[in-house]
This record gives structure tokens, sequence and C-alpha cells, in this order.
């Protein structure tokens, strides 16, 4: 079956960098769409950088040139770099897949994907 565990959480000061992984299990990697999804207490989740299964990144305007999406099929694994990370950045951090590819304008829809990992904790502080 398929499963996501995320790791490389923690806590870092503003303006730090943070990078996030995320190794997947049970599945034909390279065919699944892949993505980063952040939840603030109280907030709705909300995408932060997905990648289709032809190399496509996808990102919001909030992290659009400090956050980077790269995945290494041979070792299974997804990466979240954050740079100039800020205080509005924590969350708990969540790894999602699907099979198959996404339109641009869906890849960043938490609806849209049907595995999601645990979550690891990014808290940055002032």
């Amino acid at each position: 079956q398929v499963q996501l565990v995320e790791s490389g959480g923690g806590s870092v000061q503003a303006g730090g960098s943070l990078r996030l992984s995320c190794a997947a299990s049970g599945y034909a990697f390279s065919t699944y769409s892949m993505a980063w999804f952040r939840q603030a207490p109280g907030k709705e989740r909300e995408g932060v950088a997905a990648i289709n299964v032809d190399g496509m990144t996808q990102y919001p305007d909030s992290v659009k040139g400090r956050f980077t999406i790269s995945q290494d099929n041979g070792k299974n694994t997804l990466y979240l770099q954050m740079n100039s990370l800020k205080p509005e950045d924590t969350a708990m951090y969540y790894c999602a897949t699907r099979r198959g590819r996404l339109a641009w304008w869906a890849l960043l829809v938490s609806g849209n994907y049907n595995y999601w990992g645990q979550g690891t904790q990014v808290a940055v502080s002032p």
C-alpha cells in the first residue's frame, strides 16, 4: 500500500532554512504527482508546492522564490527546500500524492490527492 513518511521539521529563526523530506513506498513513484501542503491551527490547509509526473512545478505566491520542490526517483523521496522562512510559515507540513498527472491549476488543491503522510512540524520564530 502507499505510504508517505515526512521528516526534517523543526524550529528555526526567521530568515533561516529548512529541508523537509518525504519517503514514499508501495507504489511506482515516477508515475505519481506529488505535493506539499501545510496547515496551522484554525486555518485552512493550503498547498505550498507541487510537482507533476512530467516534472512541472507549481507554487503559490506566498512561497514563490523561497520554496523549492524536488524529487529523487532513485530514493523514492520528495523534498521541500524552504529558504528565507517567515513566522507565518509555521504549520504542520504534509506530503501528498496521487496517481497520474494533474492540470496545472489543480496541483495545489488538496482534494485532488488520495494519499497523505502524517506530517512534520515547522516552527519559525521572529
